[in-house]
């Protein structure tokens, strides 16, 4: 009878770890109010030329020593893209990451990870359920990216883990109250099947441009790595701001009428700021369709302060008079920031013409 009992308490102290592990933290979301923003805030889906399953800008990483200098924790994080939001979230510790994209199959892929966190107690787990291999023996939660990438390269794809991972996936979506709309669950298995068969080298397009590991295994330009899978307690904080539920994926344009101006009235509502808003190159596509006067008067609705700021993916371009030059080797995008006070008083005062005038002044 004592080795039941004790084995009882072990039992029930568990429970009680596990139980107390799985609960949302104080400041979370809950699951109804997360599940409503993304509806409510979300516009219809719309068109984008290119499968962005992952980011071609090798350098995003550059800027984030400059960001945790200069931008104060808590205030609301806007993104676009996939999972480069997660470094810049992990650094900048905001409030709530809203993440915008005009596409709902990012929304889709966003939700895809989300469920891959809440499912992957370590970084390893992560990354086999994200490509199908199974965890090779070895590694542990101080294993280096490099080590993590160079083991998984070895392991071929598992299409029985792949079906039961990427069946895991919706139940645990389902079971935080996920009501997929038509298409939802067909996009999520496109994007996972994506991953799977790409492996640790997906890359964004054909030519060179960094894969899924060369991505996680880049630093800041100064050595060190601020990637979300660099270190247990990295992955561990992107992990929390997910079962939080403050990453909250949207569908939405940048010259819509209603995605970032949900987000900025949120923002009021919480008497926060928007403190950094990461665009990549999406002005490039607003110039060239006409639409960036409906984008910088969505900016302009924000509540911003001297902080705010514009994290930009500049492409050279050719035509400009004062081209961007300053190129790191091996990506064609230099990684920039900007005040986004500074552009929207430009655009008031009509000095922003082509998409080089956003970029002419940038240091």
């Amino acid at each position: 009878m004592k080795l039941s009992a004790s084995l009882l308490i072990c039992l029930v102290t568990v429970v009680f770890v596990l139980s107390a592990h799985s609960q949302a933290p104080s400041n979370a979301i809950s699951d109804s109010d997360f599940w409503k923003m993304i509806r409510d805030y979300s516009e219809a889906d719309g068109q984008f030329p290119y499968e962005n399953f992952v980011s071609n800008e090798v350098n995003y990483q550059t800027v984030i020593p400059k960001l945790v200098e200069d931008v104060k924790p808590g205030g609301v994080y806007i993104g676009v893209g996939p999972d480069q939001n997660f470094a810049y979230a992990l650094a900048l510790k905001p409030s709530v990451a809203f993440i915008i994209d005009i596409r709902r199959q990012n929304l889709q892929e966003l939700l895809m990870y989300k469920a891959l966190f809440d499912l992957s107690p370590e970084r390893p787990d992560f990354v086999a359920r994200l490509f199908a291999r199974r965890r090779p023996a070895g590694l542990n939660r101080d294993s280096t990216t490099e080590a993590l990438f160079a083991a998984f390269g070895k392991v071929p794809v598992d299409p029985a883990f792949a079906s039961e991972t990427l069946n895991a996936i919706l139940a645990n979506l389902k079971r935080h109250g996920f009501q997929p709309q038509s298409g939802d669950e067909a996009g999520i298995r496109k994007v996972y099947l994506a991953f799977v068969e790409g492996g640790p080298v997906l890359a964004w397009g054909s030519g060179w441009t960094p894969t899924y590991a060369d991505l996680m295994t880049k630093t800041d330009g100064a050595g060190k790595n601020r990637g979300y899978l660099a270190t247990e307690e990295n992955y561990r904080a992107v992990q929390e701001l997910e079962r939080a539920n403050r990453i909250v994926p949207l569908v939405g344009d940048f010259a819509g009428t209603k995605a970032i101006r949900a987000v900025g009235q949120f923002a009021r509502d919480q008497h926060q700021i928007v403190s950094v808003f990461y665009l990549s190159n999406v002005e490039q596509y607003l110039f060239a369709s006409g639409s960036w006067p409906a984008f910088y008067a969505n900016v302009a609705t924000l509540p911003l302060d001297s902080s705010s700021v514009f994290i930009r993916a500049v492409y050279q371009e050719k035509d400009c008079a004062a081209p961007i030059h300053r190129m790191i080797l091996g990506s064609d995008f230099l990684t920039v920031l900007q005040p986004m006070m500074d552009v929207t008083r430009r655009h008031r005062a009509n000095q922003l013409t082509n998409y080089c005038d956003t970029v002419g002044d940038v240091p």
